[in-house]
């Protein structure tokens, strides 16, 4: 009961209000128009998910575990296999290790991790790398009949690179979710006009470019206000 009471404390109006309103709309949407109910639990565990990460709140890691299963059910159905392989051999485990690492860098008095950055030369590396990757899984991906290998090939190595950022705790995880979940949104956009029951997944991705917005600002102003 501390462990929950400490990881809800800590939360502005807006963040409050922000993940009521989101949640509430995501289910009332999901009823309406008879969606997935898989991918109702996965949105909604996915934008919690983001506010408790974007606070720095060890707990983000439990409810995210939760949804990338569902994510992964989600991906397959709609032969998203960048996607699939992304979120089941790669989020997983490093939501496992994220709790792990978390823990060694929390401010006690405020329940949330200390947040850092990375070096001019760590960033060159990373995106260079990344942008490398990118263009590889979008040719493996053309090759195995995917559905969107352009979209599903960039999200998919950029996710690999924003979460590891999100590891590490680096401010610069909100600039690649940020252009993650802009594609990822219309990847799934075009996935429910082709007829797929994903609404609530489309509004998942979404809230989560209204947050890595958000979030991103918040950090710059912490960061900032350390150094």
């Amino acid at each position: 009961m501390e462990f929950l009471k400490s990881q809800l404390t800590g939360f502005g109006r807006f963040e409050t209000k922000f993940f009521i309103c989101a949640v509430f709309f995501v289910i009332f949407l999901s009823f309406i128009t008879n969606d997935s109910k898989i991918a109702l639990v996965s949105a909604i565990c996915g934008i919690g998910y983001t506010i408790f990460a974007g606070k720095g709140k060890i707990i983000c890691y439990f409810i995210g575990i939760t949804g990338s299963i569902c994510y992964c059910y989600l991906a397959f159905k709609n032969a998203f296999f960048g996607n699939l392989l992304l979120w089941g051999l790669y989020y997983l485990p490093m939501e496992i290790i994220g709790i792990f690492q978390w823990k060694k860098y929390i401010n006690k008095e405020k329940s949330e991790i200390y947040k850092t950055k990375l070096s001019k030369n760590e960033r060159i590396v990373y995106f260079s790398l990344t942008l490398i990757c990118s263009f590889i899984l979008c040719g493996i991906l053309f090759l195995t009949g995917g559905k969107t290998p352009l979209f599903d090939g960039i999200t998919t190595s950029f996710s690999v690179l924003g979460q590891l950022l999100t590891v590490k705790r680096c401010i610069e995880q909100w600039y690649v979710w940020f252009f993650v979940n802009l594609f990822s949104l219309i990847m799934w956009i075009t996935a429910y006009l082709n007829g797929s029951d994903c609404l609530a997944t489309v509004y998942m991705w979404g809230i989560y470019l209204i947050l890595s917005v958000y979030f991103l600002k918040l950090w710059k102003k912490e960061i900032n206000a350390v150094s």
